[in-house]
């Protein structure tokens, strides 16, 4: 079988558009809490880096799922599939109530480490322990999604994102500013709109999969998942602690002006561009794993190399637009001149790196941190011998 052009970006667009919008919540917090004034949307970006660091664990869980259920969808393992996805969604679970009850107990800590002080580390405490109560289902949909991408089932994934996210436009103003909650309200709107996203799919997972409720559990599975997801937990980890590091040393310092400006370039443009290549490579990961897992090393390497040309002239397209339209874009999430003007010069700069962005997340269609190239160079011999 020949993958065109057309059938990967059938495949793989659901997904990107579904991880971009999985990130939507932080461009509509970002935009939602700008009348709250300077301080709140520089805690909100502020807050962005200690997410990330949370989605980095919870990826422990997800990256590992896409790889090993794909596999086991590929070879028609039906009951390896409901253990695996029983294992996993338990597993995601239990990471993220440990994680966000240690981020509630310490948000102080937390805001302290990014080097914020006053008015901006005090809504930004508050906004983690809302985020803390509000927000399991965020550790809970990146495996359940990584289930669905394995399956194929890529528009179940896309609806998903989209109740999630028109759900999040609609609650934020209620909950920020008629309901008068402030900063916390941008987290609670964000956890009931995923809560909302993450119990329709599990009733959709279990009508579409092999998957029971019974299926739940821990197990040794899990830990196979762990073991395969941890290369992915930490790059991202390591991204998160450079750019935490730069916001105590660097960023605070500069004033609320500046962060609030870091929170525009980096949630609202990166928050769609990233995850677009991020859900692109998402989906070449599932063609590449269950192209694998039937035995068929020339169809994984196809789709490799076309994504590599679809990636280029994506990453070109986003440095055009970050670099030209940077006013137009940055003047969308604040009236105040000074993050304007720090916005804009942010978002120049950026530009020039979008194409290297595109390339590295390719690295996701790879398995246990393995560049996807790799496989470009494994020969049909060695993958008959010991497969990759």
């Amino acid at each position: 079988m020949t993958i065109r052009s057309k059938q990967l970006i059938a495949l793989t667009l659901p997904v990107a558009l579904s991880a971009m919008l999985d990130n939507a919540y932080r461009v509509i917090d970002q935009h939602a809490v700008q009348w709250l004034g300077v301080e709140a949307q520089a805690a909100i970006a502020s807050c962005t880096f200690i997410l990330i660091a949370y989605y980095a664990i919870y990826s422990i869980i997800s990256a590992g799922t896409l790889s090993l259920v794909a596999r086991a969808v590929g070879a028609g393992q039906a009951a390896g599939q409901k253990q695996l996805m029983g294992n996993a969604l338990a597993g995601s679970v239990l990471l993220g109530s440990m994680v966000l009850a240690l981020s509630g107990l310490y948000a102080p800590v937390l805001t302290n480490l990014l080097g914020l002080s006053d008015s901006v580390a005090d809504q930004a405490s508050m906004y983690l322990r809302w985020h803390a109560v509000y927000c399991l289902p965020q550790a809970i949909m990146p495996t359940l999604n990584a289930i669905l991408i394995a399956f194929g089932r890529t528009r179940t994934v896309l609806l998903l994102q989209i109740i999630a996210t028109v759900l999040n436009i609609l609650l934020n103003p209620v909950c920020i500013y008629q309901l008068g909650y402030g900063i916390g309200g941008s987290a609670m709107a964000t956890g009931l709109s995923q809560a909302v996203a993450a119990a329709t799919g599990l009733v959709l997972l279990r009508r579409a999969t092999p998957f029971r409720w019974a299926d739940l559990g821990l197990g040794r599975p899990v830990l196979k998942i762990a073991k395969i997801g941890l290369p992915m937990c930490w790059g991202t980890m390591m991204f998160a602690l450079v750019y935490g590091a730069m916001l105590h040393w660097v960023i605070s310092p500069l004033g609320a002006p500046v962060n609030a400006a870091l929170g525009i370039g980096f949630s609202a443009l990166e928050g769609f561009t990233w995850p677009v290549f991020w859900g692109f490579s998402m989906g070449i990961a599932s063609i590449v794993g269950r192209s694998l897992g039937a035995g068929n090393l020339n169809e994984a390497k196809q789709a490799i190399r076309l994504a590599f040309k679809l990636l280029t002239m994506a990453g070109l397209a986003v440095s055009g637009i970050f670099f030209f339209g940077a006013t137009l874009l940055c003047g969308l999430f604040t009236q105040d001149a000074l993050v304007l003007g720090e916005a804009v010069r942010y978002a120049q700069i950026l530009a020039f790196s979008q194409l290297f962005v595109a390339y590295e997340s390719l690295r996701c269609a790879g398995r246990r941190g393995q560049n996807p190239f790799d496989i470009l160079l494994v020969s049909p011999v060695e993958f008959t011998a010991r497969p990759v």
